[in-house]
């Protein structure tokens, strides 16, 4: 992709938003605007973009990783790099729960709604069953995700068992043969192949966020009542504290980079981000990025981003959180030490490969409203709100990881 094409990408993305929410507003649409012709071919667009990025994701992730740890050289700097990567992803992730619920408990408390167990979920949302919470369950589901059949992981996005496969073949192909061997040159000609399909997916982006924001605009409703308001304010305001305030001061104190200079690199994929509520998809791009504005060594990118994309979740930790203490006092749970320590370790948990997916968190969050003993029916009261703020905190999570990267190749370069 050029550096002008690249440049001019986040122009391009917020004119088609902005074009497709006027148009959204000032249209006399039908009521029935989802059965339409018209409407049903350009969802066509946003579907067949997502899904060209789908069906290409799972491989980009595989032979990237695979080329990045067979590019160090040695295990050393593998096992150097992997633990620097996981130190800052820990880390950024624990401030975003600590500043989740700590201004969630430090503002007056919501008050208890009334005959709120008669709400319904709804037919298209699971329950997971209550002995899923206990720590034991979430072991064995994080074990099953990750020790997948690779051929099988590929087919269901399964990133997780992608990396957990990657990184260990990538191991064995480090330790097993020559650094010149035929093998590590197949892994970068068909790394090199992918990254070009997918430059060539990124350029109609565009198209797909026009046709994103004009289905979201016209088919939302905007019948939300107060509290529900003034939750979704409280975790607009954190998530932004975080990601306009946090993760860009840590960026510079640990590397000395200018916000001007990191911002600008950062706002083609936390605009894709924030368009399909999806890091997974975001995820190619993320990597042009870090490589191409940041100067991230693609060894470096390789392995740190697509690690990020399945376990470094700060805006959906930081939601969690807040959403927790949020839907407690609505039913009037009382939480107590224990509680307040449960959801802190289950958000930071449950954070930690979930779906890099639109309300990939759901799941993730029932795991947190069972450890905490809330009713599991309040899920429903954030179905209403969450799509929006999935959209917000997505773009966070990808800030992190292209900061991680960025601040991770400064550390194995020191």
């Amino acid at each position: 992709m050029s550096k002008k094409h690249f440049i001019s990408l986040p122009i391009q993305l917020f004119l088609s938003a902005v074009i497709a929410w006027l148009l959204a507003t000032l249209l006399p649409l039908p009521s029935n605007i989802t059965q339409t012709t018209a409407f049903q071919l350009l969802m066509l667009t946003k579907t067949t973009y997502i899904g060209l990025l789908k069906m290409v994701v799972g491989a980009v992730v595989m032979f990237s990783l695979l080329q990045g740890i067979t590019s160090l050289g040695s295990t050393l700097r593998l096992k150097t790099l992997g633990y620097k990567a996981v130190l800052f992803y820990s880390f950024t992730s624990l401030i975003a729960i600590a500043l989740g619920l700590g201004s969630s408990l430090a503002l007056p408390a919501w008050p208890q709604l009334i005959d709120t167990a008669s709400v319904s979920v709804g037919e298209n949302v699971q329950l997971i069953d209550n002995t899923a919470a206990s720590g034991g369950a979430i072991a064995e589901k994080l074990f099953n995700m990750a020790l997948a059949n690779p051929f099988s992981a590929l087919t269901n996005t399964n990133l997780l068992a992608i990396v957990v496969f990657s990184l260990l073949f990538g191991v064995a192909l480090l330790t097993s043969l020559p650094t010149k061997h035929p093998v590590f040159e197949v892994i970068s000609g068909v790394n090199s192949a992918l990254n070009r399909f997918v430059s060539g997916i990124i350029r109609f982006a565009p198209i797909a966020v026009f046709a994103i924001v004009f289905e979201f605009t016209a088919t939302s409703g905007s019948a939300i009542f107060g509290q529900l308001a003034q939750f979704a304010l409280l975790v607009f305001v954190l998530t932004l504290i975080h990601g306009g305030v946090v993760l860009p001061v840590i960026a510079k104190l640990a590397t000395g980079i200018k916000f001007s200079t990191l911002f600008k690199a950062l706002s083609a994929p936390m605009a894709m981000a924030f368009a399909t509520s999806s890091s997974s998809a975001t995820l190619p791009l993320s990597m042009q990025t870090a490589e191409n504005e940041l100067g991230v060594s693609q060894s470096t990118s390789s392995m740190v981003l697509p690690l990020g994309a399945i376990m470094n979740m700060d805006g959906t930790a930081l939601f969690e959180g807040v959403a927790a203490i949020f839907l407690a006092q609505l039913y009037g749970v009382d939480l107590g030490t224990s509680g307040l320590i449960m959801i802190f370790i289950m958000a930071m948990v449950s954070s930690i490969g979930a779906p890099g997916m639109p309300s990939g968190s759901m799941s993730g969050m029932q795991l947190v409203l069972l450890a905490a003993g809330i009713p599991l029916e309040a899920i429903a009261i954030l179905l209403i709100i969450e799509r929006p703020l999935d959209t917000f905190r997505t773009a966070v999570n990808v800030e992190g990881d292209i900061i991680a990267a960025y601040v991770v190749d400064k550390w194995q370069r020191s």
